[in-house]
């Protein structure tokens, strides 16, 4: 059954109350078209697996609550944190987290995978911690792209008539990160979208555009509210007036905060999906159950996602 988009209800709604307010309706003298869908496509973010609190079984029952659809995707998107965490941990734990991925991988996933990274995938940057110097084989981002075969951390392809474009969104400052890219993936990311006409599909791990990130940041020093460095993308106004320069973008999908949040604007859809892991296997995280997004893309620029729980029951 084809779903219909709360914008369509919304549109379908007003135009029969504009019909009874002048006391005549009639249907429309041509059929609406039919659209065609491209590909289905499964949206798995914020992972975060680790040897505790049963986290590899959750995350092969989501892998298997995805490809049990009688109409299973074709194509699964990874959104980043991938592991519970690499950013603090030493090297022992974090080849622990890595191999936990890989062997529930090769066992649970028969289709294409693309992922992109989480500021969790990073290996060591607060050094302290960490037990890091910074000159370590695989450290920062080298061992999760060896283990990931990435030749970069940002890349682009196109699947079942759609362009996709996973970012690299998390930048190590110091002993931490915030979400921006650089100026070499800015000019790769302008060069790739001018180069094709196909609809867009752009992956990262924070968030372009998110709603929760407007409203729900207060600042501790004062009643001013602000927008974190590390929640969202910095340099969201230059994404903006890119993207407005190439309409064919159409979705924004991310993770990061756990949490289910859509934005629409200038023509563009952005999507937070949740959290395989909810609250880091402890559970719902802010009303948003462990799941994924399940999303049919059409030949149009369209689409349509749903938020999928896969019936995880987490540790007491």
């Amino acid at each position: 059954m084809e779903h219909v988009s709360r914008r369509d209800a919304i549109k379908s709604t007003g135009l029969l109350a504009a019909a009874a307010a002048m006391g005549t309706w009639s249907s429309p003298a041509r059929a609406r078209p039919v659209r065609t869908r491209s590909v289905r496509v499964a949206h798995l973010t914020d992972l975060h697996i680790q040897p505790e609190r049963r986290a590899d079984s959750g995350v092969a029952a989501c892998l298997r609550h995805v490809q049990e659809h009688k109409d299973a995707p074709e194509l699964l998107l990874l959104g980043g944190d991938l592991i519970m965490d690499a950013f603090e941990a030493d090297d022992a734990r974090t080849r622990t987290q890595w191999d936990l991925f890989t062997r529930t991988f090769e066992n649970e996933c028969r289709i294409r995978t693309e992922p992109c990274l989480g500021n969790h995938d990073i290996w060591g940057i607060n050094k302290s911690k960490s037990r890091t110097t910074g000159n370590e084989p695989g450290w920062g981002k080298k061992r999760a792209m060896d283990l990931l075969r990435m030749e970069r951390p940002y890349r682009s392809f196109d699947f079942g008539g759609w362009h996709f474009v996973v970012l690299d969104s998390v930048t190590p400052q110091g002993n931490a990160y915030i979400g921006k890219l650089d100026n070499e993936q800015w000019e790769w990311l302008e060069g790739d979208l001018a180069g094709t006409r196909l609809p867009v599909a752009v992956l990262s791990h924070i968030p372009i555009l998110a709603a929760t990130q407007l409203v729900i940041q207060p600042n501790k020093d004062s009643k001013k509210r602000e927008i974190s460095d590390s929640l969202m993308m910095t340099d969201a106004p230059r994404f903006v007036e890119t993207f407005a320069k190439h309409p064919h973008v159409k979705l924004c999908l991310s993770g990061h905060i756990h949490q289910i949040d859509r934005v629409e604007f200038q023509g563009v859809t952005y999507l937070c999906n949740g959290a395989v892991s909810g609250n880091w296997w402890k559970g719902r995280y802010k009303m948003c159950d462990e799941g994924y997004a399940m999303l049919d893309l059409h030949a149009d620029g369209t689409f349509e996602s749903s938020y999928v729980k896969y019936g995880w029951k987490a540790e007491e």
